[in-house]
Formats: structure tokens, C-alpha cells, sequence
């Protein structure tokens, strides 16, 4: 299977060519949502952080930005700052360019405010729409593809269909030489044994268990029950009685391919495979962290119904559940109900999925991207000060 993407500078392939208007914080978010806002082909990031983080958590959303100016989907980087921000403005730009994309920037204190600052933004932000237009789709193989994995708003539905589908298709996809990511940490707890054994290496296996021990840990040093939040209200009603429950049907969602590595959150894979990456369970910060480490398009199941979305990459919504699909077609691509109806397989129906990746892949729009669902968050790991 084929399809048609954008070759990047430094081999990387996308399946859409964005230009990324980057605020490094949330005092610039505005100007670069003004920026954007006269540019069709530009998408601004609606980043709440960057100042007043300290240590890792500083760390975590200067990465993020980085790698998500690096994502294949992207094409070129306009970093718009404040100047007197946390993350270092220039920095982020350079680390960007070092893929070999067009990156420039802005700081609003340096250019005299506000209405400077977009007129010059809009000048350059248009220039480089132009530039990237020029740039040609071409054919290369599924293998290229970087795909990642998620859920929300489960049901009992997700776990004996939906799921086990979507597992199909990232099997079937690293088969064939791509790439595939399972997130979502606390949606492991009570099924990471399973997980471990499936590892590459004892290392591994170690590292996938150690994983799951820290997050229990940084839960009970905050002196929170886990079982409190997970699995939360909507999935109750849904019918997931337990967190292991829940668990033991979200990690269906990486089928039975080995596991390659375990990715913090944000981290691009060095090779291509099936890899485990440390998120939250909220479906919004999760999906951000796999843009970041170079997921080009992401599967994400739904018992209940989101209409979720991303700036940077496709979402695919996918449900098992009949009486969902018909009160939330606007926003589910692919009705996987036949599975709990008795009219398909699971085999089938990931086949279907794999499909419909394709025909994204290739430039189909995704119902969250027809309707302009952009969701997005860094995930924070500490206090703002």
C-alpha cells in the first residue's frame, strides 16, 4: 500500500503541509492566532505555557515545541515570543531548523507591540505559504507512516471492538515497516505485566514496569487514589466497572506487534516499530505528546463520542457502539458497531481502518479536521511558580 507525502528535509515524510505559527508562550498566543488568522495555509498553536516553569516541567514544554515544529506534517516554523519569556525563543527556533525547514522569528517586545508584530508576521508567515505551495506530493510506501494510538470517552463497547480493530490496523501498519504509538501510562495500570512480556528486551520489560510503578508513586506522593479519575465518570456509565478493566482495553489498541521502546513524552523513535510513549490519559495532552515525537496521523476510539481534534495531525474517530455512531456521525469516521452486531470480524474491520489511514494519508479530510477541531495541551508535570 501507497501514499502520496511530502518528502522533508531531513527524510522524514508528511501527510500535510502545514506552516506552523509557534507562540513559545502564552503571552504570544494571541499575536500568532492574528498572524494565522490572515494565512489559509497556516496553523497557530494555542500554547498556555511557557513562563514561570521551572526544572523538568520547563524542560517538558520546551521539547514539546521543539518537536512539534519537527513533525513531518509541517513544512515550515514561524516561532512568535514574547521576549522576557522561559523558553528560550531562539533556541526552539534553531533546534527546529536543524531538520533543514524554513523557521524565522518574532519577538513582540523587539518589534514595538502587537500591531508591528503581526503586520511583520503576516508579511513573512506569507511569503513562506507561498514557498511551501510549491512543494510536491510524492509516492512512498505505508512504512513512512507514523501513527499513533488513542482512546477516549471509552464504553464497553472499546474494549472488545474498537480497540481490538485498531490493534489490527498498527499491526498490520508495522508489518509493513511503519510506525506506531501506544500511549496513555495510567490506562496501563493492572495490564503492564502483559505489556512487559511483549517487550524486545528484559531491559525493556523492566522499563515498561518501572513506567507504571512511577505513576502510582507520583499519584500517592500527591496523596490522590489513581482509582479516583480512572476510570472516570463517563467511562463508568459507559460500563468499564475497574481501572484494570479499562486497562486491559486500552493496550488492545497496539494488537500484538513486539515493542520496540519506551518514549518520554514528546520523544521522537530512532527507528521505526511499535513503541510505548509516557503520557496522561487525558485524550488531548496525550495526542499532543505523540505530534510531538513525530506521529503524522492518529486512530483514536470512542465508546461515548468526542469530537477531539489536533492542529498538526489528522484524528480518525472511530466507535463500536450503534446508538453513539447514530447521534454523533458529524464527528465518527468509521462505525466499527458491525463487530458487536455479528456482521464483521475484528480482522475485517481493522483492514477497513488500515484503509481509511491510507485515504487520509493520501488527503482525505477527517471529520475533526472538516470541522475545525484543534484540540490541543502540553502536558504539565509540576506547578506553575
Amino acid at each position: 500500500m501507497k501514499f502520496n507525502g511530502y518528502l522533508r528535509p531531513d527524510g522524514k515524510i508528511g501527510i500535510r503541509n502545514y506552516l506552523a505559527i509557534i507562540p513559545t508562550s502564552v503571552c504570544s498566543a494571541t499575536v500568532a492566532f492574528n498572524i494565522a488568522s490572515h494565512i489559509p495555509q497556516a496553523i497557530a498553536l494555542p500554547n498556555q505555557h511557557g513562563c514561570c516553569q521551572l526544572g523538568g516541567d520547563h524542560e517538558q514544554t520546551v521539547n514539546t515545541l521543539i518537536g512539534l515544529g519537527k513533525n513531518p506534517n509541517v513544512a515550515a516554523v514561524l516561532v512568535v515570543g514574547l521576549g522576557c519569556e522561559g523558553v528560550p525563543i531562539r533556541k526552539v527556533a534553531e533546534e527546529i531548523a536543524s531538520t533543514g525547514k524554513t523557521v524565522d522569528t518574532l519577538i513582540i517586545q523587539e518589534c514595538g507591540g502587537t500591531l508591528k508584530t503581526t503586520t511583520l508576521g503576516i508579511q513573512k508567515a506569507s511569503k513562506m505559504a507561498r514557498d511551501i505551495s510549491l512543494i510536491s506530493a510524492q509516492e512512498f510506501p505505508i512504512s513512512e507512516l507514523c501513527l499513533g494510538v488513542e482512546c477516549g470517552g471509552s464504553d464497553f463497547t472499546s474494549g472488545l471492538a474498537s480497540n481490538p480493530a485498531v490493534g489490527v490496523a498498527s499491526d498490520l501498519l508495522v508489518a509493513a515497516g511503519g510506525t506506531s504509538m501506544l500511549s496513555e501510562t495510567t490506562e496501563f495500570i493492572g495490564a503492564e505485566h502483559i505489556l512487559a512480556k511483549r517487550a524486545k528486551t528484559p531491559e525493556l520489560a523492566k522499563k515498561i514496569l518501572d513506567l507504571i510503578q512511577d505513576c502510582e508513586e507520583r499519584a500517592k506522593m500527591l496523596n490522590i487514589d489513581i482509582r479516583g479519575g480512572q476510570p472516570t465518570p463517563g467511562n463508568i456509565q459507559g460500563g468499564i466497572s475497574s481501572i484494570e478493566e479499562k486497562s486491559l482495553g486500552c493496550i488492545y489498541k497496539a494488537g500484538l506487534s513486539p515493542i520496540s521502546g519506551v518514549l518520554a513524552y514528546g520523544e521522537i523513535p530512532k527507528e521505526k516499530g511499535l513503541y510505548i510513549m509516557d503520557t496522561p490519559g487525558q485524550d488531548v495532552e496525550s495526542i499532543t505528546g505523540m505530534v510531538a515525537g513525530g506521529a503524522t496521523i492518529i486512530v483514536f476510539t470512542t465508546g461515548r463520542g468526542t469530537p477531539t481534534g489536533s492542529p498538526l495531525a489528522p484524528v480518525i474517530k472511530i466507535t463500536a457502539n450503534p446508538e453513539t455512531y447514530e447521534k454523533m456521525s458529524d464527528n465518527i469516521d468509521i462505525d466499527a458497531s458491525s463487530i458487536i452486531l455479528g456482521e464483521k470480524t475484528i480482522n475485517q474491520v481493522g483492514q477497513e481502518i488500515l484503509e481509511e489511514i491510507v485515504a487520509v494519508a493520501n488527503g482525505k479530510l477527517t471529520k475533526a479536521e472538516s470541522l475545525g477541531h484543534r484540540e490541543f495541551g502540553i502536558y504539565k508535570i509540576a506547578p506553575t511558580f
